[in-house]
């Protein structure tokens, strides 16, 4: 009788969880060894399906543009994964530790960009970043520094900027949690040996809070891969952004510019593969290092 209630409250999760998640993963995994032929003027007289083995692939790490897609993500998640973890580590070992007035006030602060959609705080930031309504551009031109935000030597940094401000403090939140579930004993034994601050953070916390940071570097990694409505958005009022500026963004423009919807596929295979890879090699590798 347990096992048939267990199976009735789970079934409409296993349902939708393999409607939703399951099935497209598979079906994107079956378009990318296809290719589509059209015939007739502009392919309205029909389509054929053809079995095209790993052709979609072979076209996609040929593509120029695709490959240094892949070049510029793994170089922006480089630099993304340790920024946004170390700091939403210091934010929240600050307002922790007391060195802040009104921690609440700072906590909710830091988290309240969160519930921004990130269109939203693209279009916001793309405003503040436009040469022509920017109200940084008059104050860097004052120093002498003539740049423009959008630029090709510069959104690149400027798109990192708009993630950091969004997703910091969700991840600051989830080291807070770590920190106050920290037996408050820990600390007055600490205090009792002579422990400052830096070294109660350095030998209590920071060590403690080691699920917590591979939660968020996890997370971080995913996230990062999967850059798209950033980009996709300042794209149009950017002059260093291109359809091609992030695997995700080539996906996007191969299915639905260049209606290639089985090289898209392949595409986002072999990006959910590189995600998947580093993700599991970094939880590898910090699952040996417990050992």
């Amino acid at each position: 009788m347990r096992k048939r209630t267990a199976a009735v409250f789970l079934a409409p999760f296993v349902l939708l969880f393999a409607g939703f998640f399951v099935a497209p993963i598979l079906y994107a995994l079956a378009q990318s060894f296809t290719v589509i032929e059209r015939s007739g003027l502009l392919g309205l007289s029909g389509q054929t399906t053809h079995f095209a083995g790993l052709a979609n692939y072979g076209k996609a790490l040929s593509d120029q543009g695709f490959v240094e897609s892949l070049g510029r993500i793994l170089l922006y998640a480089a630099i993304m994964v340790p920024l946004m973890v170390v700091g939403a580590t210091v934010l929240a070992l600050i307002l922790e530790a007391g060195m802040a007035r009104w921690p609440r006030f700072f906590r909710t602060s830091f988290f309240l960009p969160y519930g921004i959609p990130g269109v939203i705080a693209s279009i916001m930031w793309g405003f503040l970043y436009a040469p022509g309504t920017s109200p940084f551009t008059p104050v860097l031109s004052a120093f002498g520094i003539e740049t423009d935000l959008l630029g090709p030597g510069t959104v690149f940094w400027s798109v990192m900027n708009i993630v950091v401000w969004l997703c910091v403090g969700y991840n600051m939140l989830v080291v807070v949690a770590q920190l106050q579930s920290i037996p408050r004993t820990l600390y007055e034994a600490a205090r009792i040996d002579g422990a400052g601050r830096w070294g109660i953070a350095w030998r209590i916390q920071i060590p403690l809070l080691r699920p917590a940071l591979v939660l968020i570097t996890v997370f971080t990694i995913i996230g990062s891969l999967q850059l798209f409505n950033e980009p996709l958005v300042l794209l149009p009022v950017s002059r260093g952004l291109s359809t091609t500026y992030t695997p995700t963004l080539t996906a996007y423009h191969d299915a639905f510019n260049g209606n290639d919807m089985a090289l898209a596929a392949a595409e986002s295979i072999i990006l959910a593969l590189v995600t998947a890879v580093l993700s599991f090699g970094f939880l590898r590798f910090v699952g040996r290092g417990r050992r």
